[in-house]
């Protein structure tokens, strides 16, 4: 599924930015679609993520879950092994190496769980480039070893003091930065997100999981999956999963997102679930609203979750039926973030966790010949200090 040459699925998506911007994405988009079929381009990349973030990662077999649900069989996607631990650096490595090409000397990024900053700020020292990262105040105390990692890296982390001081706030900065920087500075949005070219950019820079676990799954078992899950934020872990698969009918997906304290409160994340379609960061998609249009606050134990609004393709997959959309509460990731650590020794991000938390609660929805891939977008030893202040 490729959007419009306008950047729409369906009524989702589209490009809402300053005038300030529009050279600077018109730059980008044109600059994407061609070294998109450049050979040399693609060849680097190539490169790049095989033998710095160090793909394929594994498509596991997780016998001691299939055998405590006595079916269906469940495979993990292992982003969690990927250089710096999660799945976000598919997708620096790209628009960092877009960067360069186009000559920007400065990079800037947002970040909610520290991921997507830790990613950006390898990507940019391995190329060279000044890196600066805007991290909600609140997303900083409780993802300090990310913000020490950054650190380390040579980046300079941005506190961001407004509004929830969570991800959507760091966006906001972002987004300040870019339009008064935007001659030198290149912006790497870590997310499904933004004004186009940025959703289709990621997607497809994310598309590498989908698309080894298309070859992977039919090396194990011979045929496609039945289920792909995995958890919704913005949704660039998920889309990146879900997309190879788009034509493939049978395969059904399931996106979790956050449902905090429940969806039937304030204090949640679940957009494509709670939400209704407006226009936030740049794009027109589903987001957290109240009736006069203003950004409604969010919550949810994973900073990664943490965000009003979604990707506009998971807006477009919801409303054609293509996806299903579900939320798990705190308490729920909580439970499952204990259980799965403790029975297959393997400590999930709280963010990829709303999907098994998913699971575990409907394990009777599917039959013991179901094959299910759940996308493990990263691991949880960020998530230690969260576990340990909710217990």
């Amino acid at each position: 599924m490729n959007p419009t040459k306008k950047g729409y699925f369906g009524q989702f998506g589209g490009r809402f930015i300053p005038e300030t911007l529009v050279s600077a994405i018109d730059e980008l988009t044109e600059v994407y679609f061609r070294m998109k079929k450049n050979k040399a381009f693609n060849k680097k990349l190539a490169y790049y993520l095989e033998n710095f973030v160090g793909r394929p990662t594994p498509l596991y077999f997780a016998e001691n879950l299939t055998r405590y649900l006595r079916g269906p069989k469940i495979y993990f996607k292992r982003e969690d092994l990927c250089h710096t631990g999660s799945h976000k650096i598919n997708n620096t490595i790209g628009q960092i190496l877009l960067a360069k090409e186009i000559g920007k000397k400065r990079i800037i990024a947002e970040t909610g769980a520290g991921q997507h900053g830790v990613a950006t700020a390898t990507a940019a020292t391995l190329f060279g480039l000044k890196c600066e990262v805007y991290m909600g105040e609140e997303d900083i105390r409780r993802q300090s070893v990310n913000v020490e990692r950054m650190k380390l890296l040579g980046t300079k982390v941005v506190p961001v003091k407004s509004g929830t001081k969570t991800l959507k706030d760091a966006i906001n900065e972002a987004m300040r930065d870019w339009v008064t920087n935007v001659e030198d500075t290149f912006y790497v949005i870590g997310s499904a997100i933004g004004p186009h070219p940025y959703p289709l950019m990621v997607r497809n820079f994310q598309s590498v999981i989908g698309k080894e676990v298309k070859r992977q799954i039919f090396k194990a078992e011979g045929r496609l999956p039945n289920y792909l899950l995995a958890c919704v934020g913005g949704g660039s872990n998920s889309i990146g999963l879900f997309s190879p698969f788009y034509n493939d009918k049978k395969v059904k997906f399931i996106g979790v997102e956050a449902g905090g304290y429940g969806i039937k409160t304030v204090k949640h994340s679940a957009t494509l679930s709670a939400g209704s379609v407006g226009i936030l960061h740049g794009t027109k998609t589903y987001i957290l609203q109240d009736k006069n249009g203003q950004i409604l606050p969010t919550h949810s134990i994973s900073a990664g979750l943490d965000y009003p609004g979604v990707g506009p393709e998971h807006s477009f997959y919801k409303d054609s039926k293509r996806a299903e959309y579900v939320s798990v509460n705190d308490r729920e990731v909580l439970k499952a973030f204990h259980f799965f650590s403790e029975l297959e020794g393997i400590i999930p991000a709280l963010e990829s966790t709303h999907a098994i938390a998913y699971l575990l609660n409907n394990k009777n929805r599917f039959s013991k010949n179901d094959i299910l891939v759940v996308g493990l977008s990263g691991r949880g030893d960020k998530d230690s200090t969260i576990v340990n202040e909710n217990e």
